[in-house]
């Protein structure tokens, strides 16, 4: 009779993420065409640390900010972690700003004047 091995459980559930030389403007620019990813990484970018999952402003149900993250994780544009059972999220601004200076500046830049615009 076969015993099972033991399953082993990665302690630090890092989800994966391109390395830095592998994020590609294609999958950055159709990332940030979306309103709710471009407000994600507006709210990163204005955050002083780290911001989990359920912390974000959102108007979008709970599975679909889901599915938000998941688009700009694996366009490399925010790296996750998981701190106790919260997802945390942090901008990868130096590797996009190594990769295509400026866009990430004229990208929540233009998130300020979308609001302003809307506000008005």
């Amino acid at each position: 009779m076969d015993e099972e091995e033991p399953v082993a459980r990665n302690s630090t559930r890092v989800p994966e993420h391109p390395a830095s030389h592998e994020i590609a403007l294609q999958a950055v620019l159709e990332a940030l065409v979306d309103p709710v990813r471009r407000s994600i990484v507006s709210q990163l970018n204005e955050a002083p640390a780290d911001i989990s999952c359920g912390n974000f402003d959102l108007p979008v149900a709970r599975s679909t900010a889901t599915h938000h993250f998941n688009v700009l994780r694996e366009a490399g544009i925010i790296r996750q972690h998981y701190v106790g059972t919260s997802r945390m999220n942090t901008l990868r601004r130096d590797d996009l700003d190594d990769r295509f200076p400026g866009l990430l500046d004229a990208c929540v830049s233009e998130v300020g004047s979308e609001s302003a615009r809307t506000a008005a």
